[in-house]
């Protein structure tokens, strides 16, 4: 299951996007995000682990039937005071999704990865309950600012105490371990230290730019091809007997 939210997680959790750079930081990802997903009216789209809500937001209006799930009833209580009936949300972790294969066209984990048990599981899930595309949006263990963010944690408990950070190579070399060599395309927000504003987001923006192995926030778009689908289950079969309408006399005969 992995690092379920408490209720002192979730009262602080939104309260740390108000902050300007946090914000500024946030409005980057989520960009990303949109950019791999470029979402079509009607789509079946879940948000694993999707806490309180804020990759779902910008989803909201845009015509999707959108589902939520995650582990914590604290980050569910605030999610649903925010969509009401407008957001399906359910609870439940990412290794083991109460939904049919092939039941969204989308799968997203947006920063909900790093605080999973058995990250490949929870991969392995996503691709399995989604048709065409899942989407990763995880923090990069070689980014500068999430360096200082471990190195910080040491000394002054946050949620990033709880985080696995992860590297580009090492998620390819999850996924391909779980797929094969399926089509991946991954950019970086590189969230440049100390500048922010319009400037620097038109700079950030550029897709050369976002090709940086250092950036702090992975976005990868993986095509589940072929997609995950439950395997079968091996039937045992048995001898019985049959009768013989010639001769009214028992046979066997294999069912």
């Amino acid at each position: 299951m992995g690092y379920v939210f408490d209720f002192k997680d979730a009262g602080s959790y939104d309260g740390w996007f108000d902050q300007a750079k946090n914000k500024y930081c946030l409005d980057l990802e989520i960009k990303l995000m949109m950019d791999f997903l470029s979402p079509e009216k009607g789509q079946r789209i879940i948000d694993i682990g999707c806490g309180t809500g804020i990759s779902l937001e910008p989803l909201l209006d845009k015509g999707l039937n959108l589902t939520g799930i995650d582990p914590s009833l604290y980050m569910l209580d605030l999610a649903s005071k925010k969509f009401g009936s407008r957001v399906d949300l359910h609870r439940g972790v990412a290794e083991d999704l109460p939904f049919e294969d092939n039941a969204f066209d989308c799968a997203i984990l947006f920063t909900s990865l790093e605080f999973t048990d058995r990250p490949a599981k929870a991969i392995e899930e996503a691709c399995r309950v989604a048709k065409d595309t899942v989407i990763l949006c995880v923090l990069n263990r070689y980014a500068p600012l999430n360096m200082v963010r471990r190195v910080k944690s040491f000394f002054v408990p946050s949620l990033f105490n709880q985080a696995h950070f992860f590297s580009i190579w090492e998620l390819k070399q999850i996924l391909y371990a779980i797929l094969g060599d399926v089509p991946v395309k991954w950019r970086t927000t590189p969230q440049f230290p100390f500048a922010c504003g319009q400037i620097a987001s038109f700079v950030e923006n550029y897709k050369i730019v976002q090709k940086s192995f250092f950036g702090t926030l992975i976005g990868m778009k993986i095509k589940p091809v072929p997609k995950f689908r439950t395997r079968p289950l091996m039937l045992k079969v048995k001898k019985t007997k049959a009768y013989n309408p010639a001769t009214g006399l028992a046979t066997r005969m294999r069912s």
